[in-house]
């Protein structure tokens, strides 16, 4: 109608459009059809350029990773006359009236095209009818991880993409340069792995209800920094093994002093393992940092074991010279074991505790005889003080068992021999 006409014309929004529209006959054809229907596949040519890798899950085992989707085909219904030879570039409001590759990311979680400040999409047309269409999109895809030598471990993931209508008999996709059409910004970096390659690869895929579908793969290869995981896991893991290796360095009788450090350093270990574990996902297999906080643990386990060993030696040992010792007349015995258990006090063997309830002797004699035990006493404390000074290693040699002396160089040479075995295995 009049009206209508005039409403356009006043409108000088619609003007520009409805030229663009009307050059490239939009209007002329059903672009429901891929191009070319009934006849050959219509190839597309595919390009990406990756802009960042965003986060690498173990436990979600899946990557996020943003990229430039271009696609490249022909469409001859798209053709227009041009005296300059240039191109037409158009943004996304124009990809709803036309024809485009369905193409998405296969075994992806989740994705979306970029929209700040406008939606990241751009079609340019050219006079002969071939089409670029580019997209920025944002996609997180799985990635199935084997974790069996973490954190010594090398991660091999893909990006897949492929037609989701459209099988090889309709549409061919494939690399639009090559081993080229794949490029990776200079300046990507992960914190906790080192990107070793990036590469591009094509195959097919088989559905049994729709046939074979071309399929494009972008791969790449993330190694892991292992400096992390030796601070916060390995290098306390080798601390509380050694640290408890000093236990066998202190007196046998010595009972609060050996059992205390024994228990906290089993419980260390354990709350290392359990921190180890709870950032990585529940998987059913060993893992190469189980086998080793694992043999840690027992290390620090049987340094514990060991002191219950030597304990109870050394008690069957003590009641044994008693026996031989027998008892003196009027006085009663306690051997040293008991007598720590009376005053938590170390007590040597060779001096026993009297206890005397009652005698019948004079007061004089009385007096003298504890005159006299306190001089003797006096004495007995000298004398050691002097035999102490210079001789303390020398001592606790003396009175450690024959078990601490042969732990001493077994504990030490068997974890060293594990570490080795260990680091040449995985690494």
């Amino acid at each position: 109608s009049k009206r209508e006409i005039k409403m356009r014309k006043l409108d000088s929004t619609k003007v520009q459009p409805l030229k663009s529209e009307q050059l490239l006959r939009i209007e002329d054809h059903d672009f429901a059809l891929r191009p070319g229907f009934g006849g050959s596949p219509i190839p597309v040519g595919i390009d990406v350029q990756v802009e960042s890798i965003d986060s690498i899950s173990e436990v979600d085992m899946d990557f996020t990773m943003t990229l430039y989707l271009r696609h490249y085909w022909k469409d001859e219904r798209l053709s227009f006359r041009s005296n300059k030879n240039k191109s037409m570039t158009f943004d996304g409001r124009l990809i709803k009236k036309i024809w485009v590759p369905d193409v998405f990311f296969v075994h992806s979680k989740r994705s979306f095209i970029h929209d700040t400040t406008v939606q990241n999409v751009m079609l340019r047309v050219y006079p002969d009818g071939n089409v670029l269409f580019s997209l920025r999109i944002t996609v997180s895809a799985m990635c199935f991880m084997d974790f069996s030598r973490f954190p010594l471990d090398t991660q091999n993931c893909s990006l897949e993409l492929e037609s989701y209508a459209y099988n090889e008999d309709d549409l061919m996709l494939y690399w639009k340069h090559g081993n080229k059409s794949l490029s990776t910004d200079e300046h990507i970096s992960l914190s906790q792995f080192f990107i070793e390659e990036f590469s591009a690869s094509s195959g097919l895929a088989f559905y049994s209800s729709t046939g074979w579908y071309n399929r494009l793969f972008i791969n790449f290869a993330l190694r892991r920094h292992i400096f992390f995981f030796v601070l916060q896991s390995y290098f306390p893991a080798m601390l509380m093994v050694m640290l408890s290796w000093v236990s066998f360095w202190i007196d046998r009788r010595a009972v609060p002093a050996r059992v205390s450090l024994g228990i906290t350093t089993v419980l260390t270990m354990s709350t290392i393992m359990t921190g180890v574990s709870a950032s990585m996902p529940q998987v059913s297999y060993i893992k190469a940092v189980d086998v080793y906080l694992w043999i840690s643990f027992v290390f620090v386990f049987l340094s514990v074991i060991e002191y219950a060993a030597v304990n109870y030696l050394t008690t069957i040992e003590e009641r044994k010279q008693l026996k031989k010792r027998g008892k003196a007349s009027g006085m009663y015995s306690i051997d040293a074991v008991q007598a720590m258990a009376f005053d938590g006090c170390f007590h040597d063997t060779d001096v026993d505790m009297d206890l005397t309830a009652f005698s019948d002797r004079c007061e004089e004699n009385e007096t003298r005889a504890r005159a006299a035990s306190i001089s003797n006493v006096d004495t007995t404390r000298i004398k050691r003080k002097r035999s102490l000074k210079g001789n303390v290693g020398r001592i606790i040699l003396q009175n450690n068992h024959v078990i601490d002396t042969y732990s001493r160089i077994i504990f030490p040479s068997v974890y060293i021999v594990f570490n080795f075995f260990y680091w040449g295995l995985y690494i």
